[in-house]
């Protein structure tokens, strides 16, 4: 499980859709990273007279005289790239908040300020553009979605992610690739090593000039690849078997054979559930569960998904349970999700043991579980021990360079309870 910024130069786990204009119909543009820059804090410079320099001045008389929204919007855009080239962060993150503190119809404009906050690494400003641009749009804006779910899988918040980039996908009959490949990043983070690898052959399916999907494909460090095993005639009994799974210990890689029918009934499942045919993915996932003897760690946990979206939560319960017992350490989503409906039961205890499983699984990757156990500590009144965890937070994102504004105030509110 693997997992800033000059104007324009920024990657956040996996590549946004940079730029729209009304026509355009190019597939999205995948940035490369770059160094920083250093943000002056000083005031603009001044000409003799006492007027910021020309670039700027122009643009402000402009924005001054715009009849409409859009234009409007499009030049503050383009003041703010100014002022972010000349060093002056917080000028620019002004007139950027001035277009988010609008409602105006333009989803285009909201669009692409959710880039430039992007940009600038104000996450949960780039989440409150992008859904606005959604919205005005009924739902029907890929690139939106599309970014909207990279920077929901930045911060492990894989559900809303998921959601995110299954609806770009739909918008596009499946055929984008960019989404393709962030989605991949979030099988991939998530575990589900098998369904990453099938995103990524279909983004270069799609594009297959995408260089990031190709370079996933060739790390070749895909830890359980689900095959079509050989079948095996037994020469004493006349019958066909497949041949078992395999592997060599937790971290190492695993073969995971299914025979032809179930492999079959498995691709199945998983396209009735991305494209939202619950009811008909359970019925294939339990046929591959039937064939299997019951366990099949891929096919349980992903029939745990397609239950919880029919609110079928203990039948979900008992599915993640499994491979939380056999396999929580090559799918610490499982924790994850059974802790969610452990909280949902009001089971509390259990609720922190599996959301504290899920982090240390993987410290690096799931860092944002220690919210969740922060969050159940505090249901329970550990005062205490919901600071610990919200400390230890901070501390990560901190030496990541990514701590959001609302940690202080969250830490605070911890520290007076705790007193």
């Amino acid at each position: 499980m693997k997992k800033f910024l000059p104007l324009l130069g920024v990657i956040l786990v996996g590549a946004l859709s940079l730029g729209d204009t009304p026509a355009q119909t190019k597939p999205p543009v995948r940035k490369t990273e770059a160094p920083g820059t250093e943000v002056r804090t000083d005031a603009p410079a001044m000409d003799a007279q006492g007027n910021v320099d020309d670039p700027v001045k122009a643009l402000r008389e402009q924005i001054a005289a715009a009849t409409t929204a859009p234009e409007r919007n499009r030049l503050q855009l383009k003041l703010s790239e100014e002022l972010v080239k000349t060093g002056y962060k917080t000028e620019a993150l002004a007139e950027l908040n001035g277009i988010l503190n609008t409602n105006d119809f333009d989803p285009i404009g909201y669009y692409n300020l959710g880039n430039a906050f992007a940009r600038l690494g104000e996450s949960d400003s780039a989440i409150t553009a992008y859904r606005r641009a959604i919205e005005q749009r009924n739902g029907a804006y890929s690139r939106a979605h599309n970014n909207l779910g990279v920077l929901m899988l930045r911060q492990s918040r894989w559900d809303e992610a998921y959601d995110a980039f299954i609806a770009a996908l739909k918008l596009e009959n499946f055929r984008y690739a960019e989404a393709s490949y962030n989605l991949g990043r979030l099988y991939d983070a998530r575990g589900q090593h098998d369904l990453a690898v099938r995103e990524w052959r279909r983004a270069l399916a799609v594009d297959p000039k995408h260089d990031a999907a190709a370079q996933a494909l060739a790390r070749g460090d895909n830890d359980d690849v689900i095959v079509v095993a050989p079948s095996i005639k037994s020469s004493k009994t006349g019958k066909t078997s497949t041949s078992a799974n395999s592997s060599a210990g937790s971290g190492a890689i695993t073969r995971l054979t299914l025979d032809q029918t179930s492999f079959d009934y498995l691709q199945r499942a998983r396209t009735a559930s991305e494209r939202g045919k619950a009811v008909e993915a359970v019925e294939n996932y339990n046929r591959v569960l039937k064939r299997e003897g019951g366990y099949f760690a891929p096919a349980n946990l992903e029939l745990s998904y397609a239950l919880l979206s029919l609110k079928r939560y203990d039948e979900a319960q008992a599915q993640l349970l499994q491979v939380a017992q056999r396999d929580g350490a090559r799918y610490p989503v499982s924790y994850f999700h059974l802790a969610r409906l452990y909280e949902l039961k009001g089971d509390l205890k259990l609720a922190e043991t599996a959301f504290s499983n899920a982090h240390e699984a993987n410290t690096a990757a799931n860092v944002r579980y220690l919210l969740d156990v922060s969050r159940v500590r505090e249901k329970q009144g550990d005062f205490k021990g919901a600071l610990a965890a919200m400390e230890r937070y901070v501390t990560v994102v901190q030496q990541q360079g990514e701590k959001p504004a609302w940690c202080d105030e969250r830490l605070a509110a911890l520290r007076a309870k705790a007193q």
